[in-house]
């Protein structure tokens, strides 16, 4: 129309051929970077755009501010998001298997973003009915700038750096607020070390996530124990001790807490009873794992006692988050890739 000005789609279709054939996307388009976007971004927080935020010494590689908003607008976040981006980062880098070689793991770990605090309705993010699920923007994005980052800025690229054996589904794509509405506990970011009511984002990194579909019982102690049961399914063990997490629906969450159970006393009762006999170990050819995690079977017919999953009763090794709709039973087990840091990070200016 006259007087107005056009757009051409063939620039933005240039542009985003152009990420491609550098290989700085993750198979989907990408949101092409301008100057004046990216400082759009970088005008969200008072960190210098030069700041050195994380590195991996052993590539060489490291990640200043300016190359997470890149990033960041790359992945179709808002600019609003950029200090989510860089709490969720902060967070990571907290944790010791991102600082070795998490990244680069045979089973590809996802990260696990959890956001806590007003943010989470003040920027969209979904924390009940299909929160694993996409259709949120905040979600998706935050999640998928996370793993552009690792891709540009640590070059951590399938086939050549990353060593997935097979992966995990989802891997740039966990990213979820907890229902604090509808919890009865404390939210994470206080296990964390972070006063409830303030924004904040926890993190670490999952060898896979399972369900718990339990809509058959009123019984606390009954549910707990389907928990208990998938938790200590055994071809999850791999070491003589392992992580876990569970993300409960509202309802099961409330259920427990009706019962009159805390947050630390679900985690005491399931700390107590996962695990396997080393009977069941010896069946699975898993009677040798040790704290290094031994691959061949040790051999000498032990097969009395009782092997626990959990090395202690703690959040950094059983995090429990509350997430999800309250419309049916249905739970979720993760497995950490390694045990959670236990400290989260605060959304900052």
């Amino acid at each position: 129309m006259t007087g107005q000005a056009t757009e051409d789609p063939r620039l933005a279709e240039r542009a985003i051929e152009y990420v491609y054939r550098q290989g700085w996307t993750d198979g989907l388009p990408t949101v092409p970077a301008t100057r004046e976007r990216t400082d759009e971004f970088l005008a969200t927080t008072s960190r210098p755009a030069d700041e050195v935020i994380g590195r991996l010494d052993h590539l060489k590689r490291e990640v200043t501010v300016e190359l997470a908003a890149i990033n960041s607008v790359m992945a179709g976040c808002l600019p609003d998001y950029f200090p989510v981006v860089l709490a969720a980062w902060d967070a990571l880098m907290l944790e010791r298997s991102t600082m070795g070689g998490g990244w680069q793991s045979t089973s590809g770990p996802a990260p696990l973003l959890v956001v806590n605090g007003p943010v989470r309705r003040r920027l969209g993010f979904n924390s009940t009915g299909g929160v694993f699920g996409p259709g949120f923007r905040p979600n998706a994005t935050v999640a998928r700038a996370i793993g552009l980052i690792v891709r540009n800025g640590l070059g951590v690229v399938p086939h050549v750096f990353e060593q997935a054996t097979q992966g995990v589904p989802g891997r740039w794509a966990m990213c979820i607020a907890e229902n604090e509405e509808e919890s009865p506990w404390e939210p994470l970011s206080v296990d964390g070390g972070v006063t409830a009511g303030v924004d904040a984002v926890s993190t670490t990194l999952l060898r896979t996530s399972e369900y718990v579909d339990n809509r058959h019982t009123g019984d606390p102690e009954k549910l707990l124990a389907d928990f208990a049961d998938t938790l200590s399914r055994s071809g999850s063990l791999i070491f003589r001790n392992a992580g876990a997490g569970v993300v409960f629906c509202p309802e099961h969450a409330q259920m427990l807490a009706n019962a009159g159970m805390s947050k630390d006393d679900v985690r005491t009762w399931l700390v107590e009873r996962c695990g396997r006999t080393k009977a069941d170990l010896a069946r699975v050819g898993k009677n040798g794992i040790t704290e290094n995690g031994v691959r061949y079977e040790r051999g000498d017919g032990e097969s009395e006692g009782f092997d626990p999953m959990f090395a202690a009763d703690s959040p950094q090794n059983l995090p429990i988050v509350v997430a999800g709709a309250r419309n049916a039973g249905m739970s979720m087990v993760v497995r950490l890739f390694s045990n959670w840091s236990g400290i989260s990070a605060r959304v900052e200016p």
